[in-house]
């Protein structure tokens, strides 16, 4: 053995260093292999790792062994026996694959990982959670790479984790091995055959390693591979086409004050997303922008748009075609990207050049994730011959994640810790049911982890998955239910999907006698009511009138009705079930009337939807004298339509006003430039578009037929059948006019001039947002903004959807005098119609109303004294004012107090506004109340582990002052806060995003099942009535299905208007920071105006967001209720 490795002139301390800062795979093999042999170390495992120790003993390898040590203290790893007498074999060297061989190697366990490549060329950036991060820094990750997440960095290329992951490895004694390809698994034959365990069959046939026996199987070798016994299924969305691409980083000072984009969505930031298309055509879903080794650009494109740039050749049904090599044009798709990534950061980054992949081309992807899988369960035992192997997934092979949402690598750790502790309950001799039993109980909570359900003291994770899950359940799955992950001797596996035996399994009883019982004894006693069918009985319109009047006496004056005019009583039951109950029409007003026989499968559909809403026994509802509302399912729905009402009003006042401004602008020029010209013929032109426009109900081409789709004339058939304004239409075929943009309840516009739907964009009519064609959207950074703060409409950071500041917003939410009823203080009636208008209010289109502004100072003293909640809605921004106070102040003072939580949890908008070009090298590591980020002794380690890194060049981008000073810690904490908020905001609006296309998808599969099944019922000819009524009960089943899809699809929609609310309040809180942070003497009189005019726009917001969230309440006490 040679000379102790820290004697002077020593060689293995240079080749130790070598191995810490080796940026290739191969080099750390090469150098880790040349390690051993200088200092004569064979071996593997921990024994390894304390050779290694003992022999470097100087200074810089001390730092990194005390971390190590530290780690594998942990009472989890039973000083590395817990699992000693373990053999596992580890297939995949991604991110997830060598965090679970460190843990199986910190357990004890003999661990060989395969990997086919040799070599580590992923660009592409992983967002990490707070847990992730102070994991790796546990395993020393700043020994290996000086620059992981200082400041507010909150990321990683994926090649750099694997660096740091493979030495840490290395260190701990996991045989790794590259070129290896792991093709299946070799049962064994007995010990009578000379072979006693299980054995992998390896490419090449002649690797040593064919040999190695194993008892654990742990696979990480992503989605496309999964062992023989796994199940997997599927969720599909709506086609999603993804483009990655990474563009050299120089980290120039210019480079380094661009901010990054921690995600931007059209969900709730339309306005960048068109302001994109109009100057590039362009046309994205989302784009997120990270800087690493490289500048990396995440985006969802549209094929439309990939099409007519013509990245894509041909448009093709199959996606596998669509996006093959050969339908790729690789020059426009470069061109796309780079146009995209450009736009996106407003022109700011300097030559940008495209980094290069592994195979020497521009590092540019396009992929398509419209199909998302994961496995049934998350582990298995298989026996053959008595011998036992366990067979457990992490990573992609497990879940496949969904980019947006950047929980990949998150949930790619957590499943590594629990096959560890998965693999220590076997080594301790659990019966193996057990083990299976309690791997399956924590895999169901996986999917759900967040930052936010997770435990939030993340200094105590480990293993046990009691320290990272709160109130987890470790027996919610029994042994009993696991026996079939427990395979005796051959597989045989299914590849064929199972077929969908919805409609033969799922229905159950007569649905068709139990909604004709219902609607009998829900309209018994009613004079001239007598339902004894689902056509004629209902023609009168009295029928109608009695089921809603049973349920909501407050609505219907039963007595009152006009029997000779069947059509206009129908027409108002419908409009009110609509209005006030939050039931669509399926039928119109004439058909109703007239009610032939093929419009009865239409009533029944329609009256489904009351039964779901209302169904309880009449009897029991005479019990109470209070109206009852409808069940929490058609809350939302509800809510959605009440608002799109108040919304369309609220545009239709705008646009009359609009015109009566032009009309009286108009009139007067006339009158200067020609003082003979007679005023009242300007006048009499406009009258007859006004007396159109407020009569709304006279409509042509309304409740004629619901059988022909408004938008292409095609048939509609029931399941199909969507409506809004009383047309009834394909769901596909509700788009924006203008854009093509697929159009929602509760999220749309109408012209009742034109007769067209439209996006809250391209709502005609209004003052348009749209940048010129020639203007670069400007960003809440840098020296263009710094210039002209206010004009950051259009940027992907302040949101272009939520207004342009040189406009000032409706103030029907203004604070209000304390006598008249304010929409916020009529909290007892959330469904007036106040707080609809206020909801109502154009967020995309801000305009100009009519009358004098109120003076925000005025209304804030008026908050104080009325006693309401305007005073607790005022609170944050005094907060703010007072928090402003010290960002001038000489001293650093103490991080700030935790702001206070209002009811709308919005803390996170009120904090300063981030300065977000900050993402070089800081010395300083931040402490985090919360236990979320580094504790006080840790933060002093990292202070001593950063000396001597390069240190990058501080960008302070502050907006309204301009100036370099001293970045404090508690500001960039505030940074930090601001930028996880960003980031929660993008990823629950992916997460609805996706959610709100696989629903379109599921659409689809019913619409399919419910054309086939009202093709069987309308041809009468030949078919038994049991038959008929079999297929009525399919159908109405499938109605239920859809009702509930329409449900959750509303309560989705309402959370997209929270979000929308949310990223307003954001983009406001930053300008209003700007304007405050001034001196006061260097304020122009447009400066103060403007300031008190965005004060004014963020009680707006803010009271609206309380609106909304009240109403959220209100439904969720209802659905207890009910």
């Amino acid at each position: 053995m040679s000379a102790p490795a820290d004697e002077p002139g020593n060689p293995a301390h240079a080749i130790f260093e070598r191995f810490l800062r080796a940026r290739e795979c191969q080099e750390v093999l090469g150098c880790f292999g040349e390690l051993c042999q200088r200092l004569g170390l064979q071996g593997n495992g921990l024994q390894l790792y304390h050779g290694l120790k003992d022999s470097l003993n100087y200074w810089s390898a001390k730092a990194l062994w005390s971390k190590l040590d530290k780690k594998a203290g942990h009472k989890d790893y039973n000083q590395g026996t817990a699992c000693a007498s373990t053999k596992c074999l580890v297939v995949g060297a991604g991110p997830c694959g060598l965090r679970a061989a460190i843990e199986l190697a910190l357990l004890g366990a003999r661990v060989v990982l395969l990997e086919k490549r040799d070599s580590f060329s992923r660009n592409n950036v992983l967002h990490l959670w707070p847990f992730t991060i102070h994991d790796l820094r546990a395993l020393g990750a700043k020994k290996f790479y000086g620059r992981f997440c200082t400041g507010t960095l909150d990321h990683i290329s994926i090649r750099q984790l694997q660096l740091i992951l493979l030495k840490v490895a290395l260190l701990l004694g996991v045989e790794v091995h590259i070129n290896v390809h792991f093709k299946g698994l070799v049962p064994p034959t007995g010990k009578a055959g000379g072979q006693g365990g299980w054995r992998a069959v390896l490419q090449p046939g002649s690797s040593p390693l064919s040999h190695y026996e194993f008892d654990v199987l742990i696979s990480a070798g992503g989605g496309k591979f999964v062992p023989e016994g796994f199940k997997r299924k599927e969720t599909r969305g709506k086609l999603a086409i993804g483009i990655t691409t990474n563009f050299i980083n120089r980290h120039s000072q210019a480079e380094v004050e661009v901010a990054e984009i921690s995600g931007v969505a059209r969900i709730y930031n339309q306005k960048f997303f068109q302001n994109l298309y109009n100057k590039t055509g362009i046309d994205l879903e989302n784009i997120v922008y990270y800087k690493d080794d490289t500048h990396y650009f995440v985006m969802t494109a549209k094929k439309q748009s990939l099409l007519k740039k013509g990245v894509i050749l041909q448009d093709k049904a199959d996606i596998e075609s669509l996006l093959s090599p050969e339908n790729v044009n690789q020059d426009a798709l470069l061109s796309y990207a780079k146009e995209a990534a450009n736009f996106s950061t407003n022109y700011r980054l300097p030559d940008l050049e495209f980094a290069v992949n592994h195979r020497d081309l521009p590092d540019v992807d396009v992929f398509d994730f419209t199909c998302m899988t994961r496995s049934e369960n998350a582990a298995l035992v298989r026996e053959h011959n008595g011998t036992r192997v366990l067979l457990g997934l992490v990573g992609d092979c497990l879940v496949e994640p969904f980019w947006p949402l950047g929980t990949g690598v998150a949930r790619g750790f957590l499943a590594a810790f629990d096959a560890a502790w998965m693999v220590r309950r076997w080594a301790a001799g659990t019966p193996p049911l057990e083990v299976l039993a309690e791997r399956e109980s924590i895999y169901q909570l996986l999917s759900q982890t967040s930052p936010d359900n997770t435990n939030k003291n993340i200094s105590q994770y480990s293993i046990d998955p009691a320290t990272r899950y709160p109130n987890i359940n470790l027996q919610a799955i029994k042994a009993s239910q696991v026996r079939d992950l427990y395979l005796v001797g051959m597989v045989e596996v299914d590849h064929k999907r199972k077929s969908d035996n919805r409609l033969s399994t799922a229905v159950s009883g007569d649905t068709y006698e139990e909604l004709l019982s219902w609607c009998q004894a829900s309209t018994a006693g009613y004079h001239g009511v007598a339902v004894t069918d689902f056509t004629t009985s209902w023609t009168s319109g009295l029928a109608l009138c009695a089921l809603i009047h049973r349920f909501r006496p407050d609505l219907v004056d039963f007595d009152s009705l006009d029997r000779q005019d069947p059509i206009r009583t129908h027409q108002m039951m419908l409009d009110t079930a609509e209005q006030e109950l939050g039931i669509q029409p399926v039928l119109s007003s004439t058909e109703m009337a007239t009610m032939a026989e093929p419009d009865r499968l239409g009533l029944i559909t329609y009256l489904s939807q009351f039964y779901e809403a209302f169904k309880t026994s009449p009897e029991a509802e005479e019990v109470s004298k209070k109206p009852l509302s409808p069940r929490g399912t058609r809350g939302a729905i509800l809510f959605l339509s009440k608002l799109q009402k108040s919304r369309n009003l609220t545009h239709k006042r705008v646009q009359d006003s609009a015109q009566k401004d032009s009309e009286a602008k108009r009139s007067r020029r006339d009158t200067e430039l020609d003082a003979g010209l007679d005023g009242d013929t300007l006048d009499g032109a406009y009258e007859p578009p006004q007396t159109t426009t407020m009569d709304p109900g006279q409509l042509p081409a309304r409740g004629e037929s619901s059988d022909a789709c408004y938008f292409c004339g095609r048939r509609v058939y029931i399941l199909e059948r969507a409506s809004a304004e009383g047309r009834f239409f394909h769901r596909g075929c509700f788009q924006c006019r203008q854009c093509g943009a697929t159009l929602r309840l509760g999220d749309y516009t109408f012209d009742e001039e034109d007769g067209h739907f439209y996006c809250s964009l391209h709502y005609p009519n209004l003052p348009s947002m749209d940048l010129p064609r020639d203007e670069p959207p400007a960003l809440p950074d840098g020296d263009a903004a710094a210039t002209h703060p206010p004009s950051d409409a259009g940027s992907p950071c302040v949101s272009p959807e939520e207004g342009a500041p040189g406009l000032p917003q409706p103030l029907q939410a203004a604070p209000q005098p304390a006598g008249e009823p304010g929409a916020v203080e009529d909290a007892a009636d959330a469904g007036n119609m106040e707080k609809q208008e206020l909801l109502a209010q154009p967020q995309g289109d801000v305009m100009e109303e009519e009358g004098p502004r109120p003076d925000p100072q005025g209304a804030a003293v008026e908050g104080e004294e009325s006693r309401s909640r305007r005073k607790i809605i005022l609170t944050p921004l005094e907060k703010l004012s007072l928090s402003t106070l010290n960002l001038t102040s000489g001293a650093e003072p103490e991080p700030p107090p935790k702001p206070a939580r209002l009811r709308l949890q919005a803390a996170p908008e009120v904090l300063p506004a981030p300065w977000r070009g900050q993402d070089a090298w800081e010395e300083e590591e931040i402490a985090v109340e919360e236990g979320r980020w580094l504790q006080a002794g840790e933060e002093e380690e990292e202070e001593e582990e950063e000396e001597g890194t390069d240190l990058g060049i501080m960008a302070e981008s502050c907006l309204d002052l301009g100036e370099e000073e001293k970045y404090p810690t508690w500001k960039r904490t505030l940074t930090r806060r601001a930028r996880e908020a960003q980031m929660k905001r993008f990823c629950k609006a992916q997460a609805i995003q996706r959610r709100l296309e696989e629903i379109e998808v599921t659409f689809r599969e019913l619409e399919q099942q419910g054309i086939k099944l009202e093709k069987l019922l309308r041809d009468e000819e030949g078919t038994l009535a049991d038959q008929k009524t079999q297929w009525m009960n399919q159908l109405l089943y499938l109605v239920q299905k859809k009702n509930s899809l329409m449900s959750e699809e509303s309560d989705l929609m309402i959370t997209v208007q929270e979000l929308k609310l949310e990223e307003q309040q954001w983009q406001l809180d930053q300008k209003l920071r700007c304007y405050m942070n001034r001196e006061e003497s260097l304020k122009t009189p447009e400066d103060r105006a403007a300031e008190q005019k965005i004060l004014v726009q963020l009680l707006d917001v803010v009271n609206k967001r309380n609106v909304l969230i009240h109403m959220q309440e209100e439904k969720r006490l209802s659905e207890l209720q009910a």
